[in-house]
């Protein structure tokens, strides 16, 4: 499972520090009262009320980038100078290549019966496990789930740095470097299979989970392309995501067909279509520079809507007739621009229903600003993090190890390798598709819930899923495993919407890569707790699953508990603030009323002093 997974908010609103309204003219008092519904977007502590002030930034996945203060107006294409049919064509390339290549390595569980049917590994069975024509043995399953965990590993740890290759050489890079890895992948993969003293499995499965990253971070910003259909392209990327695990799976079923004749080898050779298209897409229509941004948009409408831009102060050393022309020229061209870009942004109302319903979205969340503005190093330490971070570790873990051993573990629990292989199947299938029927329904939820109730909603999945998983029943195994496939776009998208709206994306890249790497490296563990539970526990997954759905609840229940205490005292300040500022106005307006009752009353005449 990987966290770049659900990254699905690829631009939003960071607020700045608050002004303090008590230091304001009457009349501007009164202004920022009136504008109260802003006000509340503040989470800031302070001594006196504040008037809000947002700015749009787009996240930024290097973790070693100074925050930006303001996006400049510079670099990228704007999406009206490449026509219509070239951009749709764009897009349409960018969610296949996601849907052949992001994630190809999470349908682990659909190539591993083909691993084992094919042998590998098989050498390091025990001659008297070979002997008694064990299916797999212990020490052959452990590496094969290890060749699952490494590259789940990859797919988060690798964010970082291609996350930086992202925001300073653009995209394009990007999906050469994935097609170069892809394509070692699959050489490395088949040669594996085709030479017996070639051990490259792991290795080959490294790059596919690398190659993976590089192409699924940068498709975000295809988005940009359609800018008013972003959400919808941004939700198609997502989708195409979970789809790729089914790719192994697709496989799988023309392996059985074949009875085997369509061999590993000679599926990953096919598979080098994939980066050889993915790249030939690059070179030809696929853009070579970055779309612009929404925040760049803009500063070009902003502009677009300014007619002072029409006068130039040189036009005073024309004459009359030609200065009124060239003015009245370029008056033409700015409305012919404004259109245009109205035309593929919205119009204002359309813009102003989008502001209204972020403004919605973060009053919602009851947490948006929570720790905006705040030095990365200042957000690490709090508990906003740390529980967050400890909570993610936990469910990459529990989530991975469930992907790579469902099989060993329903074989177990039904006594059955029939049924076991009945809920792996199911599994196989129910894995991509509820990653893409969830996600629109995902968006719904987020924009509409509060942040401490999505949490509620998280930790009480994961407590069920820890008691259903402990029942050795096969009704209780097509629940865990329905429930499982919710859970895990439905965390992981929270998660990402946790860390926007708490920490802002100033500083995403920083904390957000830190949670993607860290939970990445204790990914690892999968091995010990795989050799922990066939070891000490004969096979037994139970004892750990139990451990591992109890530590969730703990923690889960503490971070439930610290964000719904902290939004409540936020929202109880922010009505203070209010009342104290509606307090502070209305006394101002005794005090004007007052000094113009004290005011000598005259009608204009001049009064005769003598």
């Amino acid at each position: 499972m990987s966290l770049v997974q659900h990254v699905t908010t690829f631009e939003g609103t960071d607020r700045e520090e608050a002004l303090v309204d008590v230091f304001l003219p009457p009349l501007e008092r009164q202004i920022s009262l009136e504008q109260a519904s802003e006000r509340r977007l503040s989470l800031e502590s302070s001594e006196f009320p504040g008037q809000v002030k947002t700015i749009r930034r787009i996240i930024s996945y290097d973790a070693l980038k100074a925050p930006e203060e303001m996006q400049e107006d510079y670099g990228g294409v704007t999406p009206y100078h490449i026509s219509m049919a070239r951009r749709i064509l764009q897009v349409t390339a960018t969610v296949l290549a996601c849907w052949f290549a992001s994630g190809i390595v999470f349908g682990f569980a659909a190539l591993k019966p083909i691993l084992i049917q094919e042998g590998v590994f098989r050498e390091l069975c025990k001659p008297e496990e070979i002997d008694m024509n064990v299916e797999v043995c212990l020490e052959q399953d452990l590496r094969l789930n290890f060749f699952f965990s490494l590259a789940s590993t990859t797919a988060n740890v690798s964010a970082l740095p291609i996350g930086t290759m992202l925001d300073r050489y653009g995209p394009r890079l990007c999906y050469y470097f994935g097609s170069l890895c892809l394509a070692a992948g699959s050489i490395l993969m088949s040669l594996a299979f085709q030479i017996d003293e070639f051990d490259g499995y792991t290795i080959a499965n490294f790059f596919l989970a690398l190659g993976g990253t590089s192409i699924f971070l940068p498709s975000f910003q295809i988005a940009n392309a359609f800018p008013k259909y972003s959400g919808t392209i941004v939700a198609l990327v997502t989708g195409a995501f979970d789809a790729s695990a089914a790719v192994f799976l697709f496989y799988r079923l023309a392996y059985d067909a074949s009875m085997g004749r369509f061999t590993p080898q000679v599926f990953f050779l096919v598979y080098l279509i994939v980066p050889i298209a993915i790249t030939i897409a690059q070179m030809t229509f696929l853009p070579s520079e970055s779309y612009k941004t929404p925040p760049q948009l803009d500063m070009k409408i902003a502009r677009a809507e300014d007619p002072t831009r029409d006068v130039h102060s040189s036009d005073d050393e024309l004459p009359d007739d030609e200065m009124w022309q060239r003015r009245k020229t370029r008056s033409v061209r700015r409305r012919r621009r404004l259109n245009k870009l109205d035309k593929l942004v919205g119009d204002p109302e359309f813009r102003k229903h989008q502001e209204e319903k972020l403004e919605h979205r973060q009053e919602a969340s009851k947490v948006w600003g929570a720790l905006h503005n705040k030095p990365a190093k200042e957000q690490m330490l709090s508990p906003w993090f740390i529980l967050i971070t400890l909570l993610t570790v936990l469910q990459m873990v529990r989530m991975n190890y469930f992907i790579a051993t469902i099989r060993e573990q329903y074989d177990y629990m039904l006594s059955s390798s029939v049924l076991a292989t009945q809920i792996n199947s199911f599994f196989d299938w129910a894995l991509p598709l509820g990653g893409v029927i969830s996600t629109p329904f995902l968006g719904l939820l987020l924009d509409n819930v509060s942040t401490p109730g999505v949490l509620f909603i998280l930790v009480a999945i994961i407590t069920v899923i820890g008691v259903i998983g402990s029942i050795s029943a096969m009704w209780a195994g097509y629940i865990n495993v329905i429930l499982f496939v919710l859970l895990r776009p439905l965390y992981y998208s929270a998660m990402s919407d946790y860390a926007a709206k708490v920490f802002g994306f100033a500083t995403f890249g920083r904390v957000y890569g830190t949670i993607i790497c860290f939970s990445g490296l204790v990914n690892l563990s999968q091995t010990a707790i795989d050799a922990l539970t066939k070891a000490t526990f004969h096979g037994n997954p139970i004892p750990v699953n139990a451990f591992l759905a109890s530590a969730g609840f703990v923690i889960g229940a503490a971070l439930v508990a610290f964000v719904g205490i902290q939004s409540h005292r936020m929202h109880k300040r922010l009505e203070d603030e209010d009342a104290m500022t509606l307090t502070n106005t209305e006394v101002d307006s005794m005090l004007d009323n007052l000094l113009e009752e004290n005011e000598p009353r005259s009608d204009g005449s001049i009064a005769n002093s003598f």
